[in-house]
């Protein structure tokens, strides 16, 4: 997954009123390594949570490509297809998510936690 999408997405869950400018973006706590390792083996571990996992990055595709052509509308509808899952990931899944816009794309933790997803994208059917 990449790291973009889920601040993107994390962003996107915050709801009409942060669309409107009414509210500043929610700030969670800066997630350390065993944060991200912690919510990997949580979904690793949950059927459920891994099938929630999966179909939550075919969305997050989606977006990538509406967001490329820069059309909202789709974002939207596929914001709302969103939210079931991520309701489904829990709330360590939604805090961890609220807490990945403090780190740049570029650094070195970046790249260790998009290794520990990647470990639970290797299990989602292609």
């Amino acid at each position: 997954m990449n790291l973009k999408l889920v601040v993107a997405l994390s962003l996107l869950f915050a709801g009409p009123a942060f669309a409107q400018g009414q509210m500043q973006p929610p700030k969670g706590p800066k997630p350390t390594k065993a944060d991200v390792q912690k919510v990997v083996t949580q979904i690793g571990g949950d059927k459920a949570k891994l099938d929630a996992y999966c179909a939550l990055n075919k969305i997050n595709a989606q977006m990538d490509e509406a967001a490329q052509k820069n059309d909202q509308k789709q974002m939207e509808a596929l914001d709302k297809q969103a939210a079931p899952y991520v309701q489904k990931l829990g709330p360590d899944y939604v805090k961890l998510m609220d807490g990945l816009d403090q780190i740049p794309e570029n650094a070195p933790e970046a790249k260790d936690f998009m290794a520990l997803f990647q470990s639970l994208d290797a299990k989602c059917p292609k």
